[in-house]
């Protein structure tokens, strides 16, 4: 099969015009969230805590089922899903708005469904290569691989933009109609007032085609496209860095790599990688395909990587960040969204099933350091071992991130003008008062105690007094007795503790049977709740009864804890 040769894009210069605007551009993927609960979660959280965009799932006809991925398989452009209706949308595009929350929509213009026939949400009936007054045979690639038309040498050019993905109808996107009638869908998206859109599956669709195709928007909407790289492959990400920000998948590899057991100190730049410049790269942690097939960190992930390899995200100034916002059944990989996709979330997390990253205390304080940081340099990177990194932002933040088993007491440099500083891990300024930790700079020098596996971060948008300025050493001892093979850990509701995630539990020591002993350092004046738990050898968990336990930690010194299983 021969190469389709490689072209300059006509429209190289569309992305200084779509590249996200304005102070607050950090973007929460709210997947499989419902129309009516993404407006609320709008005005609720989003525009207070300072994101500046809301991305959502595609919202145009597709195939029946509960399984997540079935929303990436259209079967029409009338927008009714399983999110919502078209006025739902409106409602919630301009609820967002009002909010201050711009909406990303999650667009899919390089294929139609996988299944022979059907009928959509909305009661089209379709077969595989024919969509009632919309697409016929001919309006899809047919590269004539046997059996079935699925890609299969990803090596190939040709093959990997005309073939198949996953027996997805491979859209022919370098024709006229088909271009035409992809722009008349995204117009249609832009006219209810969508500030942009992510392009699935852009890798499989060739640079040029796009450009052409969004060349044909309407005014300049915010793009970012899913472009995943192999090792090897001919399709690169800076093919299509003149249509809009890529994603980089392989910031998402590194994070992932470097957290868990790599070394953080091998992230102080990424500017000399080959990969696409920061300007036009958008970056996560983890998004819904890497949740799920283990290419990223992600909620299970254990020793809290999950939570600083996003601290660190929102701190670097390195691309656009994107912060995923998904539920817990993510091990089973089709589960489809709990409660009806109607995410609800409570104080500083989920319920009914959701996980509510973006409302976990060290994220949405993240999100108020990256806002008032904006473009300034980093500056004074220090990094004593493989496993600590600390760095400024100019003179308007400085964070430490912590990846190592052991609390890392020292004196930090700094660029921040003298004064008191709320570390937005741990806690919030208001009113003057911390609730979490302060830090006094003075000299451009404070002095911290970075707790195991966790961060702190200062900014110069949240200054405060604090009662207590570092941490305490908690002493818990529980009586346990347990059978062959059962230990026992301690998780909570504070990143020290895991934030109630038992893959990031702490073990306790059996040195003392039956009393199980641990050390933890903790912020002081921090009330917390936490609870035992035995892990079986085959790896179940089985959890103290309730209710949560609860503790506050002393302004300093020290504090022992004496337990009983119950």
């Amino acid at each position: 099969m021969k190469l389709k040769p490689a072209l300059s894009l006509p429209h190289a210069s569309i992305h200084e015009s779509r590249a996200p605007s304005g102070t607050k551009n950090v973007i929460v993927q709210m997947f499989e969230w419902t129309w009516d609960s993404v407006a609320a979660e709008c005005t609720n959280f989003l525009g207070p805590a300072g994101y500046g965009f809301v991305q959502v799932s595609p919202p145009q006809e597709h195939v029946q089922g509960s399984q997540w991925w079935t929303d990436y398989q259209p079967v029409s452009y009338i927008l009714t899903s399983k999110r919502g209706n078209r006025a739902q949308l409106t409602n919630m595009i301009n609820t967002c708005h009002a909010a201050g929350v711009r909406v990303i929509i999650d667009t899919l213009f390089n294929h139609m469904s996988g299944q022979d026939s059907g009928v959509g949400v909305a009661g089209s009936q379709f077969t595989h290569y024919n969509y009632p007054g919309i697409y016929q045979t001919q309006d899809f690639h047919h590269c004539g691989l046997e059996p079935g038309d699925d890609i299969v040498n990803y090596g190939n050019r040709l093959e990997v933009q005309t073939c198949e993905l996953v027996n997805l109808a491979d859209l022919a996107t370098d024709t006229e109609y088909v271009r035409a009638r992809l722009a008349q869908y995204g117009n249609d998206l832009l006219s209810l007032g969508a500030d942009g859109l992510r392009l699935d599956a852009a890798k499989h669709i060739a640079a040029t085609d796009l450009a052409n195709i969004v060349s044909r928007l309407t005014g300049t909407p915010y793009l970012t496209q899913e472009v995943i790289y192999g090792a090897g492959e001919p399709i690169t990400p800076n093919e299509y860095v003149g249509i809009g920000d890529v994603q980089e998948f392989r910031y998402t590899t590194a994070l992932k790599n470097a957290f868990s057991g790599g070394g953080i100190s091998s992230l102080q730049s990424f500017d000399n990688l080959g990969w696409v410049p920061g300007s036009v790269a958008n970056v996560f942690v983890a998004n819904h395909d890497t949740e799920r097939n283990g290419a990223s960190l992600n909620n299970n992930s254990p020793s809290n990587t999950y939570v600083t390899a996003m601290i660190f995200s929102l701190a670097h100034p390195y691309g656009t960040p994107t912060i995923l916002s998904s539920y817990s059944g993510f091990t089973n990989t089709d589960a489809g969204s709990p409660n009806g996709g109607a995410g609800t979330c409570s104080g500083t997390g989920g319920t009914n099933g959701w996980l509510c990253q973006h409302r976990w205390v060290a994220i949405s304080g993240m999100v108020g350091f990256h806002n008032n940081v904006g473009a300034a340099p980093m500056t004074n990177w220090v990094s004593p071992q493989s496993q600590q990194i600390a760095f400024g932002r100019g003179t308007l933040g400085f964070v430490a991130i912590n990846n190592a088993d052991s609390a890392w007491t020292t004196s930090f440099t700094t660029s921040l003008p003298d004064g008191s500083y709320c570390d937005v891990i741990s806690g919030q300024s208001v009113s003057g008062s911390c609730t979490g930790l302060s830090f006094s700079v003075s000299g451009g020098i404070f002095s911290a105690t970075v707790p195991s596996r966790s961060a702190i971060a200062i900014h110069a948008g949240s200054k405060g007094q604090g009662s207590g300025s570092g941490t305490v050493t908690v002493n818990f001892a529980e009586t346990a007795t347990t059978t062959f093979g059962e230990n026992i850990f301690l998780v909570g509701s504070i990143p020290q503790l895991g934030n109630w995630n038992p893959s990031s539990a702490i073990p306790l020591s059996a040195a003392n049977y039956p009393v199980w002993t641990v050390s933890v350092a903790i912020p002081a004046n921090t009330n917390f709740q936490y609870k035992f738990i035995r892990k079986e050898i085959d790896g179940s968990i089985i959890w103290e009864s309730d209710p949560n336990r609860q503790d506050t930690t002393p302004a300093s010194g020290s504090q022992t804890i004496n337990t009983s299983w119950r």
